[in-house]
């Protein structure tokens, strides 16, 4: 899949090629553990993800912290540094290759008051990232991490094999020891 394709999906129009969207869209390769926005960058891109993981962190007194893991066909950005262009709280890096797809901030919001395809793409791409955001917080305050590892795996299995076990733990807020201990019990059902 590619970023024409989710665009065809939220515009509706099954017709639109990559050409004549109203702002440019650039591909471009990242390699495993590239930083793609570091803390305190200002964020000027959304990336499409065609291929790879990408995880999505922030930083703890005490240690990192994983927010999120994105995979193929998603959409991610350190949100609120690319809505408010001010420094980011959270860094973007590739957990593996990734083969992704980004355009600008300044070239669309330069499109907003011309495009009404633009603005309902925009108005689309942020209420999914709120819905993701507002599900992960209901998940870490009413879900075990094996029951939030049990959907991980049941969404995503070919990715969690690529996500080493220490993030995997951050992200459910658990010790690596708690999540090995999951696993074999997942293993002996």
């Amino acid at each position: 899949m590619e970023f024409i394709h989710l665009y065809r999906q939220i515009v509706q129009d099954q017709a639109a090629t990559l050409e004549a969207l109203p702002f440019a869209v650039r591909k471009v390769e990242v390699k495993k553990g590239t930083v793609i926005t570091a803390y305190g960058a200002v964020e000027k891109r959304v990336y499409f993800i065609r291929k790879g993981i990408i995880e999505l962190s922030i930083e703890d007194p005490t240690a990192e912290k994983v927010l999120d893991f994105f995979f193929e066909n998603e959409v991610v950005t350190c949100l609120t540094s690319f809505l408010l262009q001010s420094p980011s709280d959270v860094q973007m890096t590739a957990l593996t290759d990734c083969e992704l797809e980004c355009f600008d901030h300044d070239e669309v919001y330069s499109r907003y008051p011309m495009s009404l395809e633009v603005n309902k793409l925009g108005r689309v791409l942020v209420e999914q990232a709120y819905l993701r955001k507002a599900r992960r917080e209901k998940d870490l305050l009413s879900r075990t991490a094996e029951e939030m590892y049990m959907q991980l795996l049941g969404e995503h299995t070919e990715y969690v094999k690529q996500i080493p076990v220490s993030k995997l733990a951050r992200y459910l807020g658990i010790h690596p020891e708690s999540l090995s201990r999951i696993r074999k019990r997942i293993v002996m059902r």
